[in-house]
């Protein structure tokens, strides 16, 4: 067999054994489901609102928002979180010691993490249809735009994610990522419609996959009517793909290099130093 091949067929089989693993952890399932009753106690609360001129639920509205959220926290810090933890631990190091054993290793994690996301979608989604009006699941045009949406989604992160996990090497440096990521939550129309900021700012939001993912999702599960409160008054789906796809090229270029340049320097003594450092942070 190609060893390719096989690494490959390694990679799927460990993925599905972690996501399976990862349903019997405690702390995992707490992970996955406490952000969810979160945002769904939030839309909950917010179905009374109305966006602004229009008679439509800023609840419903925001519900498709947060899955693109959803997708990229899942791609993008799903993915950097395992390599971090996983090369801290010594995993990355035993993976670098077999033939082919990284792109095993790569195909396992980026199945665990597509598989917990797209989980995610629908542990948030469905409990909404209950107790908010609008969502057009019925319309099969709907699926179809989630259909390209979400797999362009996954695309455009996990390549970030692999890159930001092989440039963080210790897992409490991560609150440096999810700050600036925290920041652009507000700026991207993903709790509110952007309308109202000033241009340079809309600009700023418009760089990142991040308001391309919630208007991608909200064009899929919103009425069409609602694109004339965005920016445009379009769903702007030509611009959804080339920004999303800007930046799924930028990640596949930029990851094959980081994770090459991160496998040659991992080494048994930085594997024990971070391990003493740890050890030193417990104790």
């Amino acid at each position: 067999m190609n060893p390719t091949t096989n690494a490959l067929r390694t990679g799927l089989r460990r993925g599905v054994i972690e996501l399976r693993a990862t349903f019997t952890n405690g702390q995992d399932l707490w992970t996955y489901f406490f952000p969810t009753v979160v945002l769904l106690v939030a839309v909950f609360w917010m179905r009374g609102s109305t966006v602004p001129g229009t008679d439509f639920s800023l609840g419903a509205r925001t519900l498709p928002s947060a899955l693109g959220m959803g997708l990229l926290f899942g791609g993008l810090l799903g993915l950097a979180n395992q390599l971090v933890i996983d090369r801290e631990d010594g995993t990355l190091l035993r993976a670098k010691a077999i033939p082919d054993g990284m792109l095993g290793y790569l195909v396992g994690k980026i199945v665990l993490v597509s598989a917990v996301a797209l989980i995610g979608v629908v542990l948030q989604l469905t409990p909404g249809l209950f107790f908010l009006d609008g969502l057009r699941l019925g319309d099969p045009g709907a699926w179809l735009t989630l259909a390209w949406v979400v797999p362009l989604g996954l695309v455009a992160t996990l390549p970030l994610g692999a890159v930001i996990g092989s440039l963080v090497e210790n897992p409490r440096n991560m609150g440096l990522v999810v700050m600036p990521i925290f920041g652009l939550i507000a700026l991207s129309g993903i709790f509110y419609p952007i309308n109202g900021l000033p241009g340079w700012l809309q600009g700023v939001a418009q760089v990142f996959p991040l308001y391309w993912l919630g208007l991608g999702m909200r064009s899929a599960l919103l009425p069409g009517d609602l694109a004339a409160v965005e920016l445009g008054g379009s769903w702007r789906h030509l611009e959804t793909v080339g920004v999303l796809g800007a930046w799924a090229l930028l990640g596949l270029v930029l990851a094959p290099v980081v994770l090459r340049r991160m496998a040659r320097r991992e080494s048994g003594s930085r594997v024990a130093a971070r391990r003493e450092r740890a050890m030193q942070r417990v104790g």
